[in-house]
């Protein structure tokens, strides 16, 4: 083949010597528009994992690449007059054009021809090119000269940062945090070489801005960072490189993805690699790492298909289809962590550098970009993650110095302990009888609560006939619902150690429909026996479906308003722990606060404030009617994943407004307002949105959506995402999840019912078996 690379990075460059070496008899270029051995840029970072890679596919390289890089483990942080030290993380630093003058020597010892100074303008300036490898950098002319078939997606962000490098030489990968009087700044700091390491500075646009930076010169923004960073710096100066900083000091980070990844120009196929067709945040260093791990996966596609001299268009083709399917999920992945990881740094000034004690913070910065976990942080260094989990088991009240499982920690609100962090959500299972609980209730709650979480969740309950979901939804309107829940409430209380909580919501505009395996299913009307709407507007959650709801009065508030605080009243003589209010979901408090819902003109409508004014006043009615040393929480939505409904900006002020009114928690949960939704899912998807209510609302959270095993809620609560986790589904799979996931993570000191520990010893023992079987058999 007759292959050209388009830009002499590390992806051209790389795809080229490994093809060259694969098949001597490819004719290969790499066209570079800098000078010979001469580029731009400090150090750069890739993993343990790609550096192994790497020796597989060209051992002569790696070789040489490892006599040159500097290797460390250890992740240090420095904030608040504060350092702390992790170890295990596995990172390769090493000077760019360090990493590409190996790779150029590389090629040209394998006969690929390197030809400089020349800036390619298009892919069609190669006719007799049968493959083109656009490697040609974030600003990609190739890209850009085929946007139509490539349909790139560029995002800008933010925050404003600039690449410098030090004399200073740091032993660990390092990151300062220095707060000003306009904001906090931070520094990406590691050593690539034996005299100087990359000297990263980012802060949020309006912090830039406030400092003048935006009127500064190169010159001046370094003099600026080195007061800044003086102390660190210990007198060591800061340097620039002119070529790199291209015009301008301060950067904007560009979030590349492209649809397509090749095309077919007419005479040559051309395929985008490394930043051209997509970037990843230098968070957690990863763009040499994609770039690279693009060259040995195009490479392996082209040996899987033969490898042969003389390749046809078609077989071209198909080796990059299949490279494009292969390479797009692993590169997801990584986007997505650095995505994470990304967002983490532009938010961390106004979520967690004043909100987190310096050990938390330093948790939440590992676990950022969510790829680490709190048992995979113990597999990198055990001895720091068993003191930070007795500074947290110390946090909740704990004496003892043993470390113990975050999730396995109490939590403490008003006159409550709860003896974990997990909660059984409150999950629907329409099996009242005229609103009456029954024996069904009683078992599903009584199972739950001997399982081990330590506060359970019964479904939400309505304070009128026609507050209900469905016809088999319960109630709290009567005494004799009253008695039915105590019944229940006392069993928990006389069988268990935990607590339950009862939730109170109207259905609103989704009532009077069947349940979910029922006639037409869930959500649709009745066939017979409706009873009618009431909404903030007269808008049906679907239209030409559900019925029309009515618009309420204020007649219609005061009532609604009184039957609350009448359940409220009634749960607590039924004597259930906690309360909730449900405001999310759609259902009638919902209604009022999205502006999908709720078209009024009057004061209940238009503004969030103004949205918010009865679900206030509602809450604040049942608030004084609740015991004082009882908790109370609110369900919100905290995004409608609808363009012009609740946004995540939205939930922090929501729950700012039930913390003035006397909320202990927000339950943060999303969705389900509009059938129009489109909400992007993945594990543990909407803990971010409890993650920002907690630490910008200033207001404690619990956390529901995708988290199933121990490792999702210790992560959680130790980064300080939530204060409880809510775990649905699972708990309907296993009633006793929560002493399974406490037997399979080795956390044997959770009790169990009098009745059920002869079987803990032997779920314990049965884990112990079967994880021992299965490192047995991959070594």
């Amino acid at each position: 083949m007759n292959i050209v690379c388009i830009g002499g990075g590390p992806a051209g460059l790389y795809f080229a010597l490994l093809m060259k070496q694969q098949n001597p008899a490819h004719d290969i270029t790499v066209v570079e528009r800098n000078r010979p051995y001469d580029t731009f840029g400090w150090g750069v970072v890739f993993s343990d994992q790609t550096m192994e890679h790497m020796r597989q596919w060209d051992p002569v390289t790696a070789g040489q690449i490892e006599q040159s890089f500097n290797h460390w483990d250890d992740i240090e942080l420095h904030i608040k007059g504060r350092v702390i030290r992790s170890g295990g993380h596995g990172f390769v630093g090493i000077g760019r054009k360090k990493l590409l003058n190996i790779l150029q020597a590389r090629c040209e010892q394998l006969g690929v021809k390197l030809v400089f100074e020349t800036d390619a303008e298009s892919d069609a300036d190669y006719p007799d090119a049968d493959l083109v490898i656009a490697s040609d950098g974030i600003n990609s002319k190739v890209r850009t000269r085929h946007a139509a078939v490539f349909k790139p997606d560029i995002v800008t962000r933010p925050n404003r940062y600039i690449w410098l490098g030090t004399k200073r030489l740091y032993d660990a990968f390092t990151f300062l945090f220095e707060k000003t009087e306009h904001g906090w700044f931070q520094a990406h700091i590691y050593k690539f070489d034996e005299t100087t390491s990359t000297f990263i500075v980012e802060c949020p646009e309006h912090v830039w801005k406030a400092h003048g930076l935006d009127q500064a010169n190169a010159d001046e923004s370094v003099a600026f960072c080195e007061r800044l960073f003086a102390d660190n710096l210990r007198g060591e100066k800061l340097l620039t490189n002119a070529r790199h900083l291209r015009g301008s000091a301060w950067l904007n980070f560009q979030r590349i993805t492209c649809q397509q990844w090749s095309l077919f120009n007419g005479r040559s196929h051309v395929v985008l690699m490394g930043d051209a067709v997509h970037t990843a945040h230098f968070a957690i260093g990863s763009g040499t790492k994609l770039a690279l791990e693009d060259a040995i996966e195009l490479t392996k596609q082209f040996r899987d298909h033969g490898n042969h001299t003389e390749v046809g268009a078609e077989e071209i083709a198909d080796v990059l289809r299949n490279y494009q399917a292969e390479r797009r999920i692993d590169v997801l992945k990584l986007q997505n962590a650095a995505w994470n990881a990304m967002e983490w740094f532009e938010n961390c000034g106004e979520r967690y550098c004043d909100q987190l004690e310096p050990e938390q913070f330093m948790y939440s910065m590992l676990t950022r970009s969510q790829r680490i976990s709190h048992e995979n942080l113990r597999l990198r260094d055990k001895a720091w993650l068993e003191g930070y989990e007795r500074w947290i088991a110390a946090r909740a009240g704990l004496a003892d110095q043993h470390a113990v499982p975050p999730m396995f920690t109490p939590y403490t609100v008003r006159g409550l302990t709860l003896k974990n962090r997990v909660v059984v959500s409150p999950m629907a299972q329409y099996s009242a009888v005229d609103g009456t609980p029954g024996d069904y209730h009683l078992v599903h709650l009584g199972a739950r609560a001997l399982g081990g979480a330590g506060l359970v969740f019964a479904e939400m309950t309505c304070p009128s006939p026609d507050a209900r979901i469905t016809p088999a939804c319960p109630g709290l309107w009567n005494d004799t619902q009253r008695d039915a829940w105590k019944r229940i409430v006392d069993f928990v209380h006389q069988h268990s150690d935990a607590k339950i909580a009862i939730q109170l919501g109207h259905a609103g505009p989704k009532g009077s429909t069947n349940e979910p395996w029922v006639g037409a299913g869930a959500d649709k009307p009745l066939a017979q026996g409706n009873w009618p709407l009431v909404a903030a507007s007269a808008v049906p959650y679907e239209r030409g479906v559900t019925e029309l709801p009515r618009a309420m009065s204020r007649a219609d508030m005061e009532r609604i308003r009184d039957e609350f605080v009448a359940a409220t009243r009634r749960a607590a003589e039924a004597g259930f722990d906690w309360l909730e209010l449900h405001c999310a979901h759609g259902y009638l408090l919902s209604a009022f606060i999205s502006p999908l819902t709720n078209q009024r003109d009057d004061d209940y409508g238009g503004t969030l404030a103004n949205r918010l004014r009865w679900p206030l006043e509602v809450f604040s009615a049942m608030r004084a009617a609740w015991p004082q040393d009882k908790p109370m929480s609110v369900r919100i939505s905290a995004h409608d994943w609808v363009e012009g409904g609740i946004t995540p900006d939205d939930a922090v002020e929501i729950a700012k407004a039930f913390k003035a009114a006397g909320a202990d928690l927000i339950d943060c949960s999303s969705g389900q307002v509009s059938p129009n939704q489109k909400p992007v899912y993945g594990r543990m998807y909407q803990t971010p949105f409890a993650d920002r209510v907690r630490n910008e609302a200033g207001i404690a959270t619990i956390a529901v959506g995708a988290i199933s095993e121990a490792d999702h809620v210790n992560s959680i609560i130790a980064a300080g995402r939530a204060d409880l986790c809510a775990v649905a589904r699972p708990h309907l799979a296993n009633p006793a999840w929560t002493l399974q996931e406490a037997a399979k993570i080795g956390y044997t000191a959770l009790d169990w019912p009098v009745q059920y520990r002869s079987g803990k010893s032997q779920m314990e023992t049965l884990i112990q078996r079967e994880r021992a079987a299965a490192k047995a058999g991959s070594t």
